[in-house]
């Protein structure tokens, strides 16, 4: 589907309104990504009661979060099949493909019979959908920041990417508040012989918004321009030149996404179990905090996105990196000394440092590429960087913890983290207010609003 942004010689002039709906539909198929994440990370235990044998409460958790960890090894080979395609044929039709499939994998789930029904089916049906739902998201990230980017115009690129990760935001804390509400109105036998299911179901009618909302959708300005120059559909771009003909630029990727995702995942995923695993703090407290802080950060993202375009990237991301360098062990001090004021402190201030990265990136990642790249070289980049440092994040931290008795690692690993992020932040290019590589300037009718 072509676009319809007007085109001079040297400007792309946008549609608002085709530009609202872009950021509506991509960040709503990230908000189901994370709404996913939400639900099973909260209900992780009954899922083990319902998908593995019973008699070792351990090792039944173990084997769900193997499941859920798995899904992370197939990102980069859903990065490496979705990314060249949506170089090839557009982002519109493959962010669709990627739609259907993350729906399809998490209301599968819901269907799955019981363990007790069909017996080691049931875990290797619930593998087989999580593999489907991470390698779908191999292309979804990348390409929905892409998509953003490409429609906004330059100086409201910051501001409108935002609202990405304002979708992840909302998204966890439907999946994890829907399963507290369910937890709380539900017995313990409900919940594992039914309730359990419905979270993952509603992931269909989802599914079928999401995918309405993004085939509505037209091709970006940048590709159509990149279509029309060819004359004809874009020529295959191989693999290896995603890869070896841009690798400074994935190197930065790397980098980047390395500080944003160890630091999101350390607070978001690993936190809750800090909290009641090795400091023995009550669980229902805990996870309050991390949705009360998600919760803020929501509220500051799109401002934060806004102070991008004012300020740059670079600035912004960096002021992340050296807070985190310089505050990860006090806000991990006040976070052990344990009562509700403290923790929620030192968990907002860690909360507002992420928020550097996650108003950021949706913006500055996809400016490193050129547009016949753009999408691909993005998605490699971009799983290859969370399979190894952002999803193992609360793996390798317990196991730190458990190696050197240090209660303190987590605040040494964020550290660490934010080192390698500045330099990337040093070595990468301003990109705000000016037009993507290989695209022309492009500008708005009208101010774009995605409030309303």
């Amino acid at each position: 589907m072509k676009s319809r942004a007007a085109k001079t010689p040297d400007t792309t002039v946008t549609d608002p309104a085709l530009v609202k709906r872009a950021v509506k539909a991509a960040a709503l198929g990230n908000a189901m990504e994370w709404f996913d994440f939400g639900v099973y990370s909260y209900i992780a235990v009954t899922l083990g009661k319902v998908f593995f044998p019973s008699g070792n409460a351990t090792a039944q958790l173990l084997s769900t979060f193997g499941a859920f960890a798995a899904a992370f090894l197939v990102r980069p080979l859903g990065g490496m099949v979705f990314g060249p395609l949506g170089d090839r044929v557009g982002r519109q039709k493959v962010l669709a493909l990627t739609m259907i499939m993350m729906a399809a994998g998490t209301f599968a789930i819901g269907l799955i019979p019981s363990y007790a029904t069909i017996g080691v089916g049931a875990p290797i049906l619930l593998l087989v959908a999580r593999l489907v739902q991470g390698f779908s998201t191999g292309g979804e990230y990348a390409g929905a920041s892409t998509f953003i980017a490409e429609y906004a115009p330059d100086k409201r690129r910051g501001f409108l990417g935002s609202w990405l990760e304002f979708g992840t935001l909302a998204g966890y804390i439907g999946g994890a508040g829907l399963v507290t509400l369910m937890t709380a109105l539900l017995s313990a036998d409900d919940l594992t012989s039914w309730g359990w299911r419905i979270p993952f179901l509603i992931a269909g009618p989802m599914g079928i918004i999401g995918l309405y909302l993004r085939l509505r959708l037209e091709e970006t300005p940048a590709f159509a321009a990149e279509v029309e120059k060819a004359e004809t559909d874009r020529p295959k771009v191989p693999l290896r030149e995603m890869i070896t003909g841009q690798w400074r630029a994935l190197l930065l990727c790397v980098g980047l996404v390395l500080v944003f995702n160890v630091t999101d995942y350390m607070l978001l995923s690993y936190m809750p179990s800090y909290l009641t695993g090795q400091l023995h703090y009550d669980e229902t407290h805990g996870l309050l905090v991390v949705l009360g802080v998600m919760a803020v950060m929501m509220v500051a993202q799109p401002f934060v996105g806004a102070l991008t375009d004012r300020v740059g990237r670079r600035p912004v991301i960096a002021t992340g990196c050296a807070g985190f360098l310089l505050l990860s062990v006090p806000a991990l001090l006040l976070i052990r000394e344990g009562s509700l004021l403290a923790v929620a402190l030192g968990m907002g201030a860690l909360g507002l440092l992420l928020v550097c990265f996650t108003a950021a990136m949706p913006s500055a990642l996809p400016a490193l590429f050129p547009t016949k790249v753009r999408y691909g070289s993005l998605s490699i980049g971009f799983n290859v960087s969370v399979s190894l440092f952002g999803g193992t994040t609360p793996l390798v931290v317990t196991a730190l913890i458990g190696a050197t008795g240090n209660m303190m690692m987590p605040a040494y690993y964020m550290m660490a983290a934010a080192v390698v992020g500045g330099f990337a932040v040093w070595r990468m290019a301003e990109s705000a207010g000016r037009p993507l590589p290989g695209s022309a300037p492009s500008v708005a009718g009208r101010e774009p609003s995605v409030a309303g």
